[in-house]
């Protein structure tokens, strides 16, 4: 079911680098950023990337090649028995608590934690054991879908689906799983094909440098949109370059709430803050000149100026051939 305001993640993901007090920090800025919710991610490493699975492109360049990946992870990644005190945590800022399992063990972990949402990241779309295990908890799931194409989305879906979590509880996030992601590659309108999968929602997951596409993803429809943050860009690690600072993120959260206020309900109305200036910016049927009780309205004697409080000009056809019921001083209203 879509949400009733758009949800925005503060993904947290492992910029803590493996440190629960940093991890803590993180909760508390992205509490006073505004965000919903704060996303960290949840592994037991070796359970996740085998010896001899390749660092990204991007992960070589942000933490070079003396490690391998699993090395990597290993090295910014918390325990499980962590992830309560985390929770408790946000509990205790009075935010959403969120993450994102990677492997088996870790969604019974996360399952004990009773999260709002499952988040399914990109890398497991296509792993059938672990959306099994998902559906076995139930729940509602946000599933992001980088690195995918709208075929293996409802594939998944179906998996899902099939394991006991209805459509209407599964909201689907484009994704571009790149960081940061070329503009030319995030493909926005990608948010259209995933609407026609019939889920509860569609939103979108940002890996683009700034804040402006998630803004522009709220504009078209987003019904989620999670971002990476982190407490320093500079701090090592794989994805604090592609991530946003505090303030940033604090901007990000305003501009996508001053956006949903500005969607508004769809009905051309006239709104309350503009509805006094009618009578400043319409206009009226008025006076071209002094016009004698009994003559003739005619093109030449009448006319169209502010303000809006007279005879509408869309009555003109009305006026015209009709004789004045009294003097009129130029510039001043017809009545009839």
């Amino acid at each position: 079911m879509k949400p009733d305001h758009i949800i925005i993640i503060a993904e947290a993901g492992v910029n803590h680098n493996g440190d629960f007090a940093t991890a803590k920090a993180m909760i508390e800025a992205a509490k006073r950023a505004g965000a919903d919710y704060v996303k960290f991610q949840t592994a037991v490493p070796e359970l996740v990337i085998s010896t001899i699975a390749p660092k990204a492109a991007y992960q070589e360049e942000t933490t070079g090649t003396g490690q391998s990946q699993l090395e990597m992870c290993k090295a910014i990644h918390l325990p499980l028995s962590a992830y309560a005190p985390l929770a408790d945590e946000c509990a205790r800022q009075g935010i959403g608590f969120m993450s994102t399992p990677f492997d088996l063990v870790s969604i019974d972990t996360l399952a004990e934690l009773k999260m709002d949402y499952w988040k399914i990241p990109s890398g497991e779309i296509t792993n059938l054991p672990y959306l099994r295990k998902i559906a076995s908890k139930g729940g509602r799931v946000i599933l992001s879908t980088g690195m995918s194409t709208l075929a293996e989305v409802d594939s998944a879906v179906e998996v899902l689906e099939l394991g006991g979590i209805p459509r209407r509880d599964i909201i689907l996030l484009h994704c571009t799983t790149q960081y940061p992601t070329p503009m030319a590659d995030v493909n926005l309108r990608a948010m259209d094909a995933l609407a026609t999968l019939n889920c509860g929602g569609v939103g979108y997951s940002d890996h683009t440098v700034g804040i402006e596409v998630p803004v522009a993803a709220a504009a078209r429809g987003a019904a989620v949109i999670e971002k990476h943050f982190t407490l320093d860009k500079t701090m090592p690690g794989p994805d604090h370059r592609a991530s946003l600072e505090p303030d940033e993120l604090a901007q990000m959260v305003a501009s996508i709430r001053n956006i949903e206020k500005a969607l508004g309900s769809g009905n051309k109305v006239v709104a309350e803050s503009e509805a006094a200036n009618i009578e400043v910016a319409r206009k009226s049927i008025v006076a071209a000149r002094r016009i004698s009780k009994g003559e003739i309205l005619t093109e030449e004697n009448i006319t169209v100026k502010r303000p809006g409080n007279g005879i509408s000009p869309m009555l003109w056809d009305n006026v015209i051939g009709t004789p004045a019921i009294r003097d009129f001083e130029y510039d001043s209203l017809i009545e009839i």
